[in-house]
């Protein structure tokens, strides 16, 4: 009885004794799971970005055209045979100096005569003009001596007004009065007239000159060529086409014409600088100022740009030519000494702005008001202090064993081998945001 005793006791304790084993093992399986799997998922390592004092560049880019370079082109309607060529490519030209000749054709001689036909029926309308004006002279000194003679007083009565002979006599004065004033509008008119003749008649010649003064460039004929312009005919119009054989590098200002959206219309002042790059010019930036802006605007499709005129620092450079495409950034305001921090940092939480803190290897969410920003950086203008340590990412120990970097505030995913932004500081192992 005894032994059978002793027997049940032995199994009992080495029932115990297995249980006790197997729960150690289970506890200790547990254990190391947390620690291998769960804790892993835990860590978390933080990027940060110290606040800093300095100065903050807000910009808009904007792209545009060439809408005045620094060349005038010399033109041609002339037709014929090039006879002589008086300068080359880099000489120094003043207005009015002969570039080449040209020995004109027959369709060239006759659109010289109907261009001069033309000039002197404009001379003949200015003199008859000026002549006309001698009489009308005459005509409102005879008018006004006669009303001044009859009926003229210094302050009439409501009588005299009514006098017919006083508003016959007025009237008719006041009548050569307008007509001599407004003959001098036709005479200017006339004249004007005489001088676009004139300038047709130019073009038609077999004398090419320079139009202004500068530096020739960009010349495209040689003696013995055959040029010639051509005529456009719509309706009861004829147009004739100008045959461009040269440049004239005038080293007056180069202009770019942008299209600034409504949202960025007041931000562009008068004075701003601005850099500039071509798509036909690469590796070259250029610099200028914003000269003005539109603020009338126009509308395509929809949409309001209002146009602001750029002009460029540098007026040497031949290679920008009118037309070309090009993308303005234009500085729209500088501040210096201003609390700054990267964009990245910034979260929104409840409709308000705050940014993570850690202090001490604590968390603690710090709202924040922002004042202007640019493509990187934010200003703050309340809430944070320089020195102080903002989270800008953080990553979990599985994603950094697959070297990920991801951006608790923010939806963008970057390589971690890619480098931290402007700021970035200490890496920092801790729990999640708010632990």
């Amino acid at each position: 009885m005894n032994l059978f005793l002793s027997k049940i006791k032995e199994l009992t304790f080495l029932t115990k004794k297995r249980k006790i084993v197997t729960s150690v093992i289970i506890l200790a399986l547990i254990f190391f799971g947390w620690r291998i799997f769960g804790g892993q998922k835990q860590a978390v390592t933080y990027q940060t970005a110290q606040v800093e004092k300095g100065t903050l560049v807000t910009s808009l880019e904007e792209t545009g055209q060439v809408s005045v370079a620094n060349k005038v082109s010399i033109v041609t309607q002339a037709s014929g045979i090039v006879s002589n060529i008086y300068v080359k490519s880099g000489e120094t030209v003043s207005a009015g100096d002969k570039i080449a000749d040209v020995t004109l054709d027959t369709a060239g001689q006759q659109r010289q005569a109907q261009a001069w036909s033309s000039y002197l029926s404009a001379q003949n309308s200015l003199n008859s003009s000026q002549a006309k004006i001698n009489s009308l002279q005459s005509a409102l000194f005879v008018a006004n001596q006669k009303f001044i003679n009859d009926r003229g007083v210094v302050n009439p009565s409501t009588d005299q007004k009514n006098d017919p002979v006083y508003i016959e006599e007025n009237a008719t004065w006041l009548q050569a009065e307008a007509d001599y004033k407004n003959q001098a509008g036709v005479i200017a008119q006339a004249q004007a007239n005489l001088n676009n003749a004139n300038l047709a008649y130019q073009l038609t010649s077999g004398t090419i000159v320079a139009p202004t003064n500068g530096i020739v460039s960009d010349l495209i004929i040689t003696k013995g060529m055959q040029i010639g312009s051509s005529n456009t005919t719509s309706g009861s119009s004829t147009t004739t086409s100008n045959q461009t054989i040269a440049s004239i590098k005038t080293g007056n200002s180069t202009t770019v014409t942008v299209d600034i959206s409504e949202v960025d219309a007041s931000k562009v002042q008068v004075g701003q600088k601005a850099t500039l790059t071509f798509d036909a010019i690469a590796d070259k930036t250029f610099t200028g100022k914003v000269m003005g802006i539109n603020t009338t605007g126009s509308v395509s499709s929809g949409v309001t740009t209002y146009p602001a005129v750029i002009q460029l620092d540098d007026t040497s450079n031949g290679n920008i030519l009118p037309n070309m495409s090009a993308t303005a950034t234009i500085i729209t305001n500088i501040k210096a000494n201003v609390l700054l921090i990267d964009t990245t940092a910034i979260d929104t939480e409840n409709n308000k702005s705050v940014v993570h803190v850690l202090k001490d290897g604590k968390v603690s969410s710090v709202e924040v008001t922002i004042g202007d920003s640019n493509d990187t950086q934010t200003e703050i203008t309340e809430g944070l202090s320089e020195g102080d340590a903002v989270i800008i990412n953080y990553i979990s120990a599985t994603d950094a064993s697959q070297n990920n970097t991801t951006s608790s505030f923010s939806s963008t995913s970057r390589s971690s081998s890619g480098g931290s932004s402007r700021g970035a500081g200490n890496v920092i192992m801790g729990g999640p945001p708010g632990m």
